[in-house]
């Protein structure tokens, strides 16, 4: 690339106007006495070719580094477990490991840090692994970031894989940016679609400005390529009966896996119920007026075994816990069956729950947006159209 530069040193009255007068799209004008480009240069050159010499100046800029793709192979995924109880997350993104890296030829790796976890390794074969890198040391026992990134940035200088998929979960969004900073390379972050091309660039589709677009990001120049995804984004592989691949034990000095942090107690979070993993969703919006109205909506949930979540307005008003937001700024889900019940279908919304499997919505706006995802729906006051909807599933419970 190239730029203009002013040499304002040169610049006088008279060659000024002469310059002004020149540029044919006004790029150039005095501001408290000196010469400025604005945002209408087109790069013509005409300044530099026909203006006053020396005072206009083509500057070529460095050209980008870039680096030998060929030394980079494969599509690594970060193992996310508690104590070998490997999250599922890591089971989908193998999955979308194993569609990209048959595009391109490319061995599927996963790496797997942790202490006395060996034994769990080989179940990651039968998700489409061909290689498990396990390191297991008494120091990646509990997560703490300074041991955990160091084993990574080992397995990334021994190993080299092209692309890493990380979950977007509490370690995934801590360790993903660190390994990202060690190796100067891009990250990004919550992304919903994942492609490759033949020359291994990694296409990375995420929601951008609020989720009012979709923006495609590459990271051409450096390797590896990093993405982060949530939980239920991706479809994981049906288990392989027979586990195709190896598990390679690593080693690292215990220097490396030195930390400041000293982990006093580890306690067990009380289990909870995560929309996540439903199999039948509820979902309200700014369509019910009122919070004693809710009442209906926990009736019908109630028939049909199932969660409720919402938007962030109700969220926001206080009528339903946080963790039961659906959008990119909540959760992302994928049920058998989603209902919707007067919500207009944001893309922000869109994005956490367009994967279900059917998506039923009811809304008195015909042009709303959530008909343009759903598989069914009702143009209808919810009002009306709910306690109809609670009458039939009781007769045909009931029969």
């Amino acid at each position: 690339m190239s730029t203009l530069k002013v040499n304002q040193h040169l610049v006088t009255p008279e060659n000024m106007i002469t310059l002004i007068n020149i540029c044919p799209f006004h790029a150039l004008e005095e501001n408290e006495g000196k010469l400025e480009i604005n945002s209408g240069c087109k790069m013509c050159k005409i300044c530099v070719n026909k203006g006053p010499k020396g005072v206009m100046e083509l500057v070529e800029e460095a050209q980008v580094k870039t680096v030998d793709k060929s030394l980079w192979k494969g599509i690594a995924v970060y193992v996310d477990h508690v104590d070998g109880d490997i999250h599922p997350v890591t089971m989908e993104l193998l999955g979308k490991a194993r569609e990209l890296a048959d595009k391109v030829g490319f061995p599927v790796y996963a790496l797997f840090l942790g202490h006395e976890i060996k034994d769990k390794a080989d179940e990651l074969l039968h998700y489409g692994a061909d290689k498990v890198f396990v390191y297991d040391h008494k120091e990646l026992k509990d997560f703490r970031i300074e041991p955990y990134t160091a084993a990574f940035e080992k397995f990334i200088d021994e190993v080299k894989p092209s692309s890493i998929l990380v979950g977007a979960t509490t370690i995934g969004r801590s360790l993903a940016p660190r390994v990202a900073a060690r190796f100067r390379t891009g990250l990004t972050a919550d992304c919903t679609v994942l492609d490759i091309k033949e020359n291994t660039d990694l296409v990375q589709i995420r929601p951008a400005f609020g989720g009012n677009i979709m923006a495609q990001i590459k990271t051409p120049n450096t390797r590896p390529q990093l993405a982060t995804v949530r939980y239920k984004v991706m479809n994981a592989m049906t288990r392989l009966k027979d586990a195709c691949g190896e598990v390679v034990l690593c080693m690292i000095e215990e220097k490396k896996l030195a930390s400041r942090i000293e982990v006093l107690e580890v306690r067990e979070k009380a289990l909870e119920v995560s929309i996540s993993d439903a199999e039948t969703i509820i979902a309200v919006g700014r369509g019910v007026k009122n919070e004693k109205d809710m009442e209906m909506v926990r009736e019908l949930a109630h028939l049909l075994n199932a969660q409720i979540a919402g938007t962030r307005p109700l969220v926001e008003s206080g009528w339903l816990d946080a963790k039961r937001q659906v959008g990119l700024s909540g959760r992302t889900v994928k049920p058998k069956l989603m209902i919707t019940l007067g919500i207009s279908g944001s893309v922000q919304f869109a994005a956490g729950m367009n994967g279900s499997e059917y998506i039923f919505a009811v809304n008195n706006d015909e042009n709303a947006s959530i008909f343009n995802v759903a598989h069914y729906g009702i143009v209808g006051d919810l009002y009306e159209v709910l306690p109809e909807l609670i009458e039939k599933v009781k007769i045909a419970k009931g029969a």
